[in-house]
């Protein structure tokens, strides 16, 4: 059975990190709130079409076509709260239950984010310049909330390293848990 990756966003980055999840033999989805995006995205790939291994791209017109079978949904919107929450919203209403829910942040918590979802267990950002620009083999941190599904952790730890292709140790992923935004405001109070 093929693992599907659904990517929100065909700006640079997502571009960047859809690719790299179908070279790296994952099925991948990628959708745009702009054709634009997803025109250019689809330019870009055609001729890759052949050479993606065992993974493929495939487009999407709407999140929810996204995300329908996805096991995990990466999200590549704006790192502001607003945007966040209404992704975060949006696909945990969209996505099957089992599917995981993630987003590169440096900025937000996402204990913060996951406790506006039904799958509060099943959230995680990441950080690190893989996230950002795609194509770097720096180190990734994962971030999580306090109270986590073990499986999904494992399963997300798992599907990073796949991509960094961690074969000599190199690459490293840090597994912290995460802090809500009150917590750390109070602590500097």
């Amino acid at each position: 059975m093929s693992v599907v990756v659904a990517i929100i966003g065909a700006g640079e980055a997502g571009r960047r990190f859809a690719l790299k999840c179908a070279l790296a033999g994952y099925d991948v989805v990628l959708e745009d709130v702009m054709p634009a995006n997803l025109r250019r995205a689809q330019a870009e790939f055609a001729d890759l079409t052949g050479n993606m291994g065992a993974g493929s791209m495939s487009f999407a017109l709407t999140v929810e076509d996204a995300v329908r079978e996805a096991a995990i949904a990466i999200d590549f919107v704006p790192d502001e709260l607003e945007s966040k929450l209404e992704i975060f919203c949006l696909i945990d209403r969209m996505a099957p239950p089992r599917t995981i829910l993630c987003t590169p942040t440096d900025a937000l918590s996402i204990t913060d984010l996951a406790s506006c979802t039904y799958r509060g267990d099943r959230c995680f950002s990441v950080r690190g310049d893989m996230m950002t620009r795609g194509d770097s083999l720096g180190p990734i941190r994962i971030l999580h909330p306090r109270e986590t599904d073990e499986a999904a952790l494992r399963w997300v730890r798992s599907f990073f390293e796949r991509l960094t292709g961690d074969l000599t140790g190199a690459i490293t992923v840090e597994i912290d848990p995460d802090v809500p935004m009150l917590v750390k405001n109070a602590v500097l109070l």
